[in-house]
């Protein structure tokens, strides 16, 4: 699993390998040892804080909220 920002507008991709692919088409979930939930955990919290800095002016200031938002895939 690989994320791919774009600086430009701070969208992202999140992209997956076949072999990913093939396992989440098998077992229809991915699942996380509890050393690599930490791993990814941390890795994911690194780079969201890296992603602030790319995002441009009303989306900085965007707030998020658990029951109200709704998410608009591509």
């Amino acid at each position: 699993m690989q994320f791919k920002q774009y600086t430009k507008d701070g969208s992202c991709d999140l992209e997956f390998s076949w072999r990913e692919r093939f396992i989440i088409l098998l077992k229809g979930k991915v699942h996380f040892s509890d050393i690599a939930l930490r791993h990814f955990g941390n890795m994911l919290v690194s780079m969201v804080a890296g992603w602030q800095k790319s995002f441009q002016g009303k989306t900085k200031t965007e707030l998020t909220f658990r029951d109200k938002t709704k998410i608009k895939v591509k």
